[in-house]
């Protein structure tokens, strides 16, 4: 890679000259400027960008740490962020932590170094907060947010999902209700969890703990999971399963069907996020939706608004979920658009 001093040598003039005409900081003569593009384009001269932040104290980057991009969600919710920097000027740097809290802190760490000028995290640690404020970098969680930190936040409002998916179940005359959750540690899923219990206790059922199982988000997970719960005598097996993400959701139809099992008629399926791949999957899975690209955006302007002005109060947003009903839990297009028409309706959390 060409460096600065080689087009000024190619061009004939100072190292001075160049840099001025590069950054245009200072006038110079038209045959100078001329010389020095000339060389440059010829060298296929690159700036450096770490040059560059060291003058200006701005990378023009933004760190993104998700727990993993092969998940749907994830890299739509990515998409919405990056769309939004872009559009800002800023470039996005992807990493994945695999809900392992100590690649998350080597990844935190390469992205405080690379002084990146801002941090979007799907999931934080207390002690990763403490870091954060110690280095005054702008940041924004996404998703998974510790309540106790004082940083901005988004996220969906996991409750009312909950309660949204259980009170469609009991609509259609569901009673014995699983959960398929993801693992034990994380919040989100718990509190998806809390809501369908909720709802059911509400109009005075229990949610069986024996219907309860746990995974891991991938449509392997529940796939096992499902078939755990399909394999119960026909009197304990469920009617209807809530999944706490889509892809188990996935799983649960791919079980169903292997041990031919009807969805709908036998076993009624919800999952969460409304991921694209739903509304294409067999039959389509109803799911409790979040505007995944919308939370991405928001997200982003959360950050790019602390960038700009740091001391602006702390920004925390929960957003609505709605349910869209389809026909895994519903039998016919026709009753799927009906329900969707009266009972398609933003949570609220109880």
């Amino acid at each position: 890679m060409a460096t600065i001093k080689q087009v000024a040598q190619a061009a004939g003039v100072s190292f001075t000259t160049v840099s001025h005409v590069l950054n245009n900081t200072r006038p110079v003569s038209d045959e100078a400027r001329a010389a020095v593009l000339a060389a440059a384009e010829q060298l296929h001269y690159v700036p450096s960008a770490l040059a560059r932040s060291l003058r200006s104290r701005s990378t023009g980057t933004i760190g993104l740490i998700i727990t993993n991009n092969t998940n749907p969600y994830f890299s739509e919710v990515a998409r919405g962020i990056e769309d939004s920097c872009y559009a800002a000027g800023y470039s996005v740097i992807l990493c994945n932590s695999d809900d392992d809290p100590v690649k998350q802190r080597e990844y935190l760490n390469v992205l405080l170094t690379k002084r990146c000028d801002g941090l979007i995290l799907s999931a934080l640690a207390d002690s990763d907060g403490a870091l954060l404020r110690k280095m005054k970098v702008p940041a924004v969680l996404l998703d998974r947010a510790p309540n106790d930190l004082s940083i901005d936040a988004v996220a969906v409002d996991n409750r009312a999902g909950g309660v949204l998916a259980a009170r469609h179940f009991l609509e259609l005359g569901r009673r014995r209700i699983a959960c398929i959750a993801g693992p034990r540690e994380v919040t989100i899923s718990n509190e998806r969890i809390a809501g369908a219990r909720f709802a059911m206790q509400e109009a005075g059922l229990p949610l069986i703990d024996a219907l309860c199982r746990h995974a891991d988000f991938t449509s392997a997970g529940g796939y096992a999971a499902a078939l755990d719960l399909l394999a119960l005598p026909a009197g304990q097996r469920p009617d209807a399963v809530f999944c706490c993400n889509d892809l188990m959701a996935i799983g649960v139809l791919r079980a169903a069907a292997e041990r031919g099992i009807s969805v709908p008629g036998q076993l009624a399926v919800v999952g969460f996020d409304d991921i694209d791949l739903a509304s294409f999957v067999y039959p389509a899975l109803t799911s409790v939706a979040q505007n995944t690209r919308e939370l991405g955006r928001v997200t982003a302007d959360f950050l790019l608004a602390r960038i700009a002005e740091p001391g602006l109060p702390r920004q925390q947003r929960s957003m609505a979920p709605v349910l869209r009903i389809r026909g895994s839990s519903v039998a016919t297009a026709a009753a799927a658009d009906s329900l969707n028409e009266t009972t398609e309706l933003t949570g609220q959390t109880p």
